[in-house]
C-alpha cells in the first residue's frame, strides 16, 4: 500500500491507488486524459497537487455543484489543513489561509464579499470597454510591423494587467512586478510563495500610499468601503482580485485565440467571421477553462459524499475541467452545449467568481481587436508543438506564436471610434456602486 503523503489532509488514510500527479510537464501536455483516468475512480479520486501534497478531486459535474452549495458540511478555512503541509510548499500561495472571501464563511464571508463587489461594480463596462480597446490598440501596434508575434507575452498578457493596475493605482513601475507574483504563484512551481510575497509587497506599500493621499481609484474606494477593512484586510482582497483576475481573464484570450486559430472545426473563424469572440469564449470556458482545478474546500466532520468517505479537514478541489466535460454527462449535456448556462468555469454557491462580467468583457473585446487588425492571423508552429504552463490549477498556453501579413501602419490608440478614456474608473470612487 502507498502510504499516506506528508501534507495530506488531517486523517488521510493510505490507499492501493498511487496519488496521479496533476504538476508538471505530463499533465500539462494532456489533462484531459489525466481526468478521463481519474473519472474511472469514481466521483472522487486522489490527486498530487505537489510534492508531499495529496486532494481528492471532484470530476463528476453534479458532485461538484453540491459540494460548491453545499456550506454546512464544507467550509472554505483551510488551516487545519494548512497546519499538515510544508511552509514552503509552491501551492500554498494560492490554497493558504488569508483574510479574504476565498478562505472565509458565513458573516466574515460576506463582509468581505460585499466590499469586493461593491468595489468591481464601480468598472462602469462602456468604460471598460473603451480603455480595453485603447491598450489593444497600442499592444498590436507594437509588433503589427513585423508579420510575427507572441499573443501570450505580446497581448495576452499585458492587456488585463494594465486595466487592472491602473484602476487600482499601481504604479506603472510596479507593474511587472505585478505579473511575475501573479504568474508564478498559480505555477506552483518553487519560486511560487516568493513571487506570491514580492505581490503582497507591491499592495502593502500602495495601500500605505492611499492611506496617507487618497485617489480616484478602487484601492482608495475598498479602503473607504463600510466595511471598515484594516490595512492587512485591504491589502488581502486587493491582491486576491489581482491573482484571481489578472492570471485568468490572461488565459482565457490566449485559450480561445488558440481554439480559433487551430480548432478545424472553426475555419474561416478569422477571415470570414464564421465564429464570434463570445463563441470562443464560450467554448473555452466549456471545454478548457482557465482555472482548471480549484474550489479548495474542506470537511467540517468525518462525513460521507457521494460515496466516499471524508476525514475532518481533507482538502478536496473540484475539477472545473473535468466535470464540464464528463461524458456521458448526467442530466445537463456539457460536452454538447454553447453559451454559460451550467458550466463551472466561474464556479458555483456563495464563492461564485465575482468578477465574471469585466473578464468577459475584457476577453471579449481584446479577442475581437485582435482579429479585426490582424485578419490572417494563423499559428506559426502545428498546435502540437505548443508548451503549457506547469500547474494543477489553471490552464495555459505559455507561448502562442503567430505569422500573419505585416502592417505598415496602424491608427493611433483612440483613434479608431474608441472614446478617449484616461482610465476605466468612473468618479465615483466614496459613493455607492448605483449613485
Amino acid at each position: 500500500m502507498t502510504p499516506p503523503a506528508t501534507g495530506a489532509s488531517p486523517g488521510a488514510g493510505p490507499s492501493l491507488l498511487e496519488p496521479l500527479a496533476l504538476y508538471g510537464a505530463g499533465f500539462a501536455a494532456d489533462p484531459h486524459g489525466h481526468y478521463r483516468r481519474l473519472r474511472d475512480q469514481g466521483p472522487l479520486a486522489r490527486v498530487r497537487i505537489a510534492p508531499d501534497v495529496d486532494a481528492l478531486l471532484v470530476t463528476d459535474y453534479h458532485a461538484a455543484v453540491d459540494l460548491l452549495r453545499d456550506t454546512e458540511t464544507f467550509t472554505k478555512d483551510p488551516r487545519a489543513w494548512q497546519a499538515g503541509v510544508p511552509a514552503d510548499s509552491p501551492v500554498l500561495p494560492v490554497l493558504g489561509h488569508r483574510p479574504t472571501a476565498l478562505f472565509t464563511d458565513g458573516a466574515v464571508h460576506a463582509r468581505y464579499r460585499g466590499a469586493v463587489n461593491d468595489t468591481l461594480a464601480l468598472i462602469e463596462p462602456h468604460l471598460l470597454r473603451a480603455e480595453v480597446a485603447k491598450v489593444a490598440q497600442r499592444l498590436i501596434a507594437a509588433f503589427s510591423a513585423t508579420g510575427t508575434g507572441d499573443l501570450i507575452a505580446q497581448y495576452a498578457r499585458g492587456l488585463p494587467l494594465h486595466v487592472f493596475t491602473a484602476s487600482f493605482g499601481v504604479d506603472p513601475r510596479d507593474t511587472e512586478r505585478v505579473v511575475r507574483g501573479t504568474a508564478g504563484m498559480m505555477d506552483s512551481v518553487e519560486g511560487a510563495p516568493a513571487a506570491y510575497d514580492d505581490l503582497v509587497g507591491v499592495v502593502t506599500d500602495l495601500v500605505a500610499a492611499r492611506r496617507r493621499r487618497p485617489g480616484r481609484d478602487l484601492t482608495t474606494y475598498l479602503l473607504e468601503h463600510p466595511a471598515g477593512l484594516d490595512d492587512n484586510e485591504a491589502v488581502r482582497q486587493i491582491t486576491l482580485i489581482m491573482s484571481s483576475g489578472h492570471e485568468p481573464t490572461t488565459n482565457l484570450i490566449g485559450n480561445a485565440l488558440l481554439r480559433m486559430l487551430s480548432d478545424t472545426g472553426y475555419g474561416g473563424s478569422l477571415h470570414g467571421g464564421a465564429m464570434t469572440a463570445r463563441e470562443a469564449v464560450d467554448d473555452v470556458l466549456w471545454r478548457d477553462p482557465p482555472i482548471a482545478n480549484m474550489g479548495a474546500h474542506f470537511p467540517r466532520h468525518d462525513t460521507e459524499f457521494h460515496g466516499v468517505p471524508l476525514r475532518a479537514g481533507q482538502l478536496v478541489l473540484v475539477s472545473f475541467a473535468a466535470a464540464n466535460t464528463q461524458s456521458p454527462p448526467t442530466g445537463s449535456d456539457p460536452a454538447g452545449r454553447s453559451g454559460d448556462g451550467a458550466h463551472l468555469a466561474w464556479s458555483a454557491g456563495p464563492h461564485r467568481c465575482p468578477a465574471k462580467q469585466p473578464a468577459l468583457l475584457m476577453a471579449m473585446t481584446a479577442i475581437e481587436q485582435l482579429t479585426s487588425q490582424l485578419c490572417d492571423l494563423e499559428l506559426a508552429v502545428e498546435p502540437g508543438a505548443l508548451v503549457w504552463r506547469p500547474g494543477p490549477f489553471h490552464r495555459a498556453p505559455a507561448h502562442l506564436p503567430v505569422r500573419f501579413t505585416p502592417l505598415d501602419t496602424l491608427p493611433e490608440p483612440g483613434a479608431m471610434s474608441v472614446p478617449d478614456v484616461s482610465d476605466p474608473v468612473p468618479n465615483r470612487v466614496g459613493g455607492t456602486p448605483n449613485g
